[in-house]
């Protein structure tokens, strides 16, 4: 069963069109994830699905109930539609608790009952109720936020980049913890973000968006895996992107024969591979050639249990040179030093992108 449904919204300020025909599912208790660049039109569609915004056309249903079409909106106050924005937004003159509180309708012992249990659900300790604001690390403000959004027991999360001002080590154990909290709480969740790794580690949906257009959405893995075109491909990932000769399932490029999915024949495509697709291997005298193609290691880019290497391929399977340079992942402790001559072979197929 799918919570919210948009039909073909779009929205236009002046000559600019912010959102085109964009139509999207989100399952009831998911977490759906709209990622794009700035200016792709995902914080525009995140706030029309709230109320702040309405379409110039279009339809949105929540639950059955339609909250815009061409005949009525519904205002944001009366959707039931919890709200995070990216500095939380707390209001600086209450406390914690006051903060959490905010828009309860339940008086004296019921409605702190209620602050206490919020609190806790979000992992904050209940001696920090009388705190103010300016008093919190940027985690516990988020937190804060979240569990005043959770206390209006929203149909629909909405959350506007909520870990963007965190460190890199906070933000991550943020990320888990409000996925957990959401999921327990059964809450559908839409996140908007720019960050490609998180929005792939925290959707269960994810939709990418450009130029106001929804160019693809599905289940994270299948993106990352089968991106419909190279830009796609490089928004979500260090990707391997060359032109080759589809014939029977098999690419011939400057890699050599590699395996794909796509059984297209005598076709000249574009084909992706992730990084960690490509394998090396040192060469050594009177080993035997196999499937590949010969390589020099340029440079490296070490960090810590990973190694990001530059290979400049030298020679392709029918012998012409090749001044190609592609990126693989290695061991870090074991990355072959620049200057390697090295063998470069493929795991797993290659996808063959759309054409444009």
């Amino acid at each position: 069963m799918n919570a919210l449904e948009l039909h073909s919204l779009s929205k236009t300020y002046g000559a600019h069109k912010a959102l085109d025909n964009v139509s999207l599912s989100v399952p009831a208790g998911s977490r759906t994830v709209i990622v794009g660049p700035s200016g792709s039109g995902k914080t525009t569609l995140l706030r029309m699905i709230a109320g702040f915004e309405f379409p110039d056309s279009g339809r949105l249903t929540l639950n059955g109930q339609t909250l815009v079409d061409s005949t009525h909106e519904v205002p944001a106050h009366q959707r039931l539609i919890g709200y995070v924005p990216q500095d939380g937004a707390l209001f600086p003159h209450m406390t914690v608790a006051a903060n959490i509180g905010f828009g309860l309708s339940t008086k004296g012992s019921e409605r702190q009952q209620r602050i206490a249990e919020l609190m806790d659900s979000v992992a904050l300790d209940s001696t920090m109720a009388e705190r103010w604001p300016h008093e919190l690390s940027g985690g516990q403000q988020q937190r804060v936020a979240l569990a005043r959004a959770l206390a209006q027991q929203p149909r629909l999360m909405l959350l506007d980049e909520p870990f963007s001002a965190l460190d890199t080590g906070l933000r991550a154990n943020m990320r888990k913890l409000v996925a957990s909290l959401l999921a327990q709480a059964g809450v559908t969740t839409i996140l908007v973000t720019h960050d490609q790794s998180e929005a792939l580690s925290f959707a269960d949906q994810l939709a990418v968006m450009r130029h106001g257009r929804l160019v693809q959405s599905g289940h994270p893995l299948d993106l990352y895996r089968y991106p419909n075109d190279e830009q796609t491909a490089l928004f979500l990932g260090d990707a391997v992107v060359m032109p080759a000769r589809i014939e029977a399932g098999w690419a011939h490029c400057d890699l050599g024969r590699i395996a794909v999915n796509n059984h297209r024949n005598n076709s000249a495509a574009q084909i992706m591979l992730r990084p960690e697709q490509l394998q090396l291997a040192s060469i050594q005298p009177h080993t035997a050639e196999v499937m590949g193609c010969r390589a020099v290691v340029t440079d490296r880019d070490f960090s810590g249990n990973t190694c990001t290497l530059t290979v400049e391929l030298q020679a392709s399977a029918d012998g012409e040179q090749s001044t190609r340079s592609l990126l693989v992942r290695s061991s870090g402790m074991y990355a072959p030093p620049a200057g390697s001559a090295v063998h470069v072979s493929t795991i797993g197929h290659a996808h063959v992108l759309s054409e444009p």
